[in-house]
């Protein structure tokens, strides 16, 4: 038999209509058995279940999954096949994907190639045919879990060297990703160039940790300038855009190894300036104030996430793709254990497991969403969010205009 390697091999480009044998094996030995979908050989990564319904390439080029194998709990995927437009980054970011049902062929109008063709031509190795439903509740049972899908010659392995490749392979706690998915220069998003007529309202710096090519563009329809910088900008580099507001994106990764981002936060924090963050950028905020971050069991991914604004007792349904949260009390506002930063409150909570999910500081311009509200395939529920950074900026920039007015950074909304 031919070893297998404990890195991802990027080999063959079978099609699905010469599929080959393939194993998705899980680090507690559970396997699954299929044939081979996209390209064949081994990948190796975190296995995670996404539950949307649609959009599988928003996922799949979303840099937030980065070092994953994604499992698809709707049974139909490549039905729409894949095009240009549509991709939230400049390439697939999942290590390995995981369907059930794969098209034959896809058939929609603004298709331009298969899913599978999509996944040949990156190398993204991945696996169809199993039962995804029964890999799903498996990793409710028992969390998120290393894995590996091996196919073609890879799959020829004996069951112990498959787990055993599965198991030296690394783990998601300790993983610093977002300098691995991130620009590495900055580049500028123009109102102008997206529907907006007039000079820009404000202008932003927003930090790439694995941004989404949506979220950019939800600022520049509504007249705000994006200056996009790399993971690893300083603050410096954030002054030299003269900003009226400061973003950070979402990414894969663990926040808890996102020291130089928390030390940046802190000083944009200390300047005062306008802050709004999502999903890793939520993350950040919280140690930036103080609290811990903690791994959940199996997560949050797919856009059918229920979550509570706390203030207007709204529910939205929310797009979410996240392995880690905020350590924060739930309950009321309490002093921020940077006490520098005065006052925090839990703004957002899920439905579902009453995990945090926004932040809102009470003293200082700066809140946070742990979802996605650019929301690309949608739902849509959460853009308000945009709009609300908007009025946060415009406040802070009217209260430095006018000192004696009374300026509040709770939100309006």
């Amino acid at each position: 038999m031919p070893p297998v390697e404990s890195k991802t091999v990027k080999a063959n480009t079978l099609t699905a209509t010469t599929s080959a044998p393939a194993a998705l094996v899980l680090e507690d030995g559970r396997i699954f058995r299929g044939t081979s979908y996209g390209a064949t050989g081994t990948a190796l990564g975190e296995a995670v279940f996404a539950t949307g319904m649609t959009g599988y390439q928003e996922t799949i080029t979303d840099p937030s999954y980065a070092h994953q194998l994604v499992v698809q709990t709707a049974p139909h995927i490549g039905n729409t096949g894949v095009n240009d437009e549509d991709a939230e980054s400049r390439r697939i970011w999942v290590a390995g994907y995981i369907v059930r049902d794969a098209a034959r062929r896809p058939s929609n109008w603004r298709s331009e190639r298969s899913l599978d063709e999509e996944l040949v031509a990156q190398g993204i190795v991945g696996i169809q045919g199993v039962d995804t439903r029964a890999i799903t509740r498996h990793l409710r049972e028992h969390k998120t879990m290393r894995a590996g899908i091996f196919s073609g010659e890879a799959a020829e392995a004996t069951d112990k060297e498959l787990v055993d490749a599965v198991l030296a392979s690394a783990p998601m706690e300790g993983s610093r990703l977002a300098e691995e998915v991130s620009v590495d220069k900055a580049f500028v998003v123009e109102p102008k160039d997206h529907g907006w007529d007039g000079e820009p309202r404000f202008t932003i710096a927003a930090i790439d940790l694995g941004i989404k090519a949506m979220t950019p563009v939800r600022f520049a329809e509504r007249g705000v300038r994006v200056h996009v910088l790399p993971a690893t900008a300083t603050l410096e580099d954030v002054k030299a855009v003269n900003p009226d507001g400061f973003f950070m994106s979402n990414g894969p990764g663990d926040p808890a190894t996102a020291d130089a981002q928390v030390s940046l936060l802190r000083s944009v924090l200390d300047e005062k300036l306008p802050y709004f963050g999502i999903c890793f950028g939520n993350q950040i905020l919280g140690r930036a104030l103080g609290f811990g971050t903690y791994k959940l069991r199996y997560g949050h991914r797919g856009i059918n996430q229920p979550v509570m604004d706390r203030r207007t007792g709204k529910v939205e349904i929310t797009s979410q793709n996240h392995g880690f949260a905020v350590d924060a009390p739930l309950e009321g506002a309490t002093q921020a254990p940077e006490a520098r930063y005065g006052r925090v409150e839990v703004s957002h909570i899920s439905l579902n497991d009453d995990v945090v999910e926004g932040l809102a500081c009470l003293d200082i311009p700066a809140f946070s969403v742990q979802y996605h509200p650019e929301a690309a395939a949608g739902p849509h529920d959460a853009a308000y969010l945009f709009d609300r950074f908007i009025d946060l900026m415009a406040d802070t920039k009217n209260a430095d205009t006018n000192p004696a007015t009374d300026n509040k950074t709770e939100d309006k909304k």
